[in-house]
């Protein structure tokens, strides 16, 4: 979790300046900035240009040095007498986060919940059976390390049951109620044999598709984790998933996300190019953020990705996994006051989808939701989520690069390391 400055008991600092340099747009202006770098022996790291108005042209520049570097001062007194505007991009003091992929194994197992220690109300607290399988599963999460192959689990007879009993109520319910991008997605599932009625999907088969889709997919986790560590995964379309399936005693209830939520709800949107970059967004705006900016992305994430609800052909459909995997509050969100099949109430708010906000709209976890947000449609939930994210006091900005699977951020960084 985060740590204030004065907490932080050790810190990662990198050798690098960033700049931002204005010049003149004209051929050979990169060439005679370039030059200073060599004459000072600087080293480049990173370039990249882009043209702004009244004839000018940006370069952003990573260097591999210190700015106390005597060579480094010298290197921008030469610049600031050659361009037209030069910006050192200052250093920040941030929270860890993971900036390679396989850093996520530092925070997959920082569960809030022990995995098999079950609360006295679960329906599955007195069962020693259901609780021997859930450490098993436990366990495989827990040792699971980035690249190697995702862990199987043989589901009993049991346990397949309750599964087709949920899948089966569902899908009924999907054809009315879910959107139409989640339908599509659905369908082309069932048409490639990856879900059916009859059996558990494997983590491995569903990643193969949402790669091929969107380059989402799914990583083992034993529990809930932190919305810090939660949607550090989203910024490398990492979609950390359990793979425990409720008890079996009460099908159609459980108290914690298990495999029927995420696979059933969650992994068809990550096929949707407008949801996972919808979801990325989030992601990577919660990178080095503060506790009360990561609070309100966990907000947004909960009012759109977990309840989200998009209005097609005059109709409210699902798009949130809370709604897509839960039977009673399927209905309830996505039934209108003036609809023919309408009761006699009490009726759920509904607001347009505004990031601004749901980022202040608390929310309940253990009933009904009392207001839901409506987008126009995916891509303008998608396009105001980013809007919102770009007006966010951010330290730094940050690019996945998925050639790599890492974190590109645009200046020098003071991490803290205590996670």
């Amino acid at each position: 979790m985060f740590a204030t400055a004065d907490s932080i008991s050790s810190e990662s600092v990198e050798a690098r300046v960033s700049l931002l340099i204005e010049t003149v747009d004209e051929p050979g202006a990169l060439h005679d900035m370039l030059r200073y770098f060599w004459k000072h022996e600087i080293n480049l790291t990173h370039i990249e240009s882009r043209p702004v108005q009244d004839g000018s042209f940006d370069f952003y520049v990573d260097c591999a040095a210190s700015p106390s570097d005597p060579s480094m001062g010298a290197l921008l007194d030469d610049l600031r007498g050659r361009c037209r505007k030069l910006l050192v991009l200052d250093e920040k003091l941030v929270p860890w986060f993971p900036r390679h992929i396989a850093e996520l194994d530092a925070i997959a197992n920082s569960t809030l919940d022990a995995g098999t220690d079950l609360e006295a109300d679960h329906p599955g607290f007195s069962d020693v059976e259901y609780r021997r399988r859930r450490a098993v599963i436990d366990e495989a999460a827990r040792n699971f390390r980035n690249g190697d192959p995702l862990p199987s689990i043989e589901y009993s007879a049991a346990e397949q049951e309750t599964w087709g009993e949920v899948y089966r109520r569902l899908r009924k319910l999907h054809e009315e109620f879910a959107c139409a991008a989640y339908r599509s997605v659905m369908d082309e599932l069932e048409a490639e044999g990856l879900y059916s009625s009859d059996r558990i999907p494997q983590i491995a088969d569903v990643n193969h598709f949402l790669q091929r889709r969107t380059g989402f997919r799914l990583r083992p986790v034993a529990g809930l984790l932190g919305s810090r560590d939660f949607l550090a995964g989203l910024a490398f379309r990492v979609f950390f998933c359990t793979q425990y399936i409720r008890h079996s005693s009460r099908p159609l209830y459980t108290p914690e996300p298990d495999v029927c939520h995420e696979l059933i709800g969650h992994a068809p949107m990550f096929a949707d190019a407008a949801f996972a970059e919808f979801s990325q967004e989030i992601g990577l705006a919660s990178l080095g953020a503060t506790d009360a900016e990561i609070e309100r992305l966990a907000r947004c994430y909960w009012h759109a990705v977990e309840f989200g609800l998009v209005r097609e052909r005059g109709s409210l459909k699902a798009y949130g996994a809370g709604l897509l995997s839960s039977f009673g509050e399927l209905e309830y969100a996505c039934v209108e006051p003036d609809s023919p099949d309408a009761g006699a109430g009490p009726f759920p708010r509904l607001c347009d989808w505004e990031p601004e906000l749901a980022a202040e709209q608390g929310y309940p976890i253990t009933e009904y939701q009392p207001l839901y947000f409506v987008a126009r449609s995916l891509q303008d939930a998608r396009e105001t989520m980013q809007e919102f994210c770009r007006g966010l006091p951010r330290p730094f900005y940050a690019r996945y690069q998925s050639a790599t699977q890492s974190i590109w951020v645009d200046r020098a960084l003071h991490v803290s390391s205590s996670i």
